[in-house]
């Protein structure tokens, strides 16, 4: 009995995370999410107290892997370095690349997660509220890491930096497609190989010029 309840609780999530990602949360009724999760709508209030607490339950068990990876990835980079600071490519690279790795392993799995984070992101409503709870003691730990990199990085500097980089990972996140447009094709959104070889150079390139100008 136990088996069938985590399998339907986690029905629920992956329908609630795929139709939030695609129409967000005022977009979603609990019935639309149960009728694609094929569970009866008495189970979502069983297994979670409210459309809001699904909507949390929904960031919260992927954030704490992402969160783990990454922290992982800076642990590795800075025993590298065990009587200095890593560069700051390494240190973006520790943040950014273990998740372009993850969604061009397992995309189907998930992309709709990376969707949700982008669109959360750029949210008035939400971004200030869950991207804190969930996701900045990790990155105050990279800004740590960042500040011994770049010493005399002032801090206005050091976090608009920070959120041009929030930004423009939450962005390649989303893939809508544009590039693709814009480029005639030259390149795509879901091509994670070149996003991996291109994102940290890009963004360090700019944490440094910011910080040692």
């Amino acid at each position: 009995m136990a088996d069938d309840n985590h399998s339907t609780r986690d029905r629920i999530l992956d329908a609630a995370e795929e139709l939030f990602a695609h129409r967000g949360f005022d977009g979603v009724s609990v019935r639309q999410i149960m009728s694609k999760a094929e569970a009866d709508v008495s189970l979502a209030y069983y297994h979670f107290k409210s459309k809001r607490d699904l909507f949390e339950q929904v960031m919260l068990r992927r954030a704490e892997i992402l969160n783990d990876i990454r922290l992982k990835a800076l642990d590795v980079v800075e025993q590298h370095h065990p009587d200095d600071a890593p560069s700051v490519e390494e240190i973006i690279g520790a943040f950014v690349n273990p998740l372009v790795d993850l969604l061009a392993r397992e995309h189907d799995e998930w992309s709709h997660y990376f969707q949700l984070i982008a669109q959360i992101n750029n949210s008035a409503d939400w971004g200030g509220e869950l991207m804190t709870r969930y996701f900045d003691p990790l990155v105050k730990r990279f800004l740590e890491a960042l500040r011994k990199a770049l010493p005399d990085c002032d801090e206005v500097d050091l976090f608009w930096s920070y959120h041009f980089l929030s930004g423009a990972l939450t962005l390649t996140f989303a893939e809508t497609g544009r590039i693709d447009n814009l480029s005639d094709g030259v390149v795509k959104s879901s091509n994670m190989a070149q996003i991996h070889e291109r994102m940290a150079p890009f963004l360090a390139a700019g944490f440094e010029h910011l910080c040692r100008k």
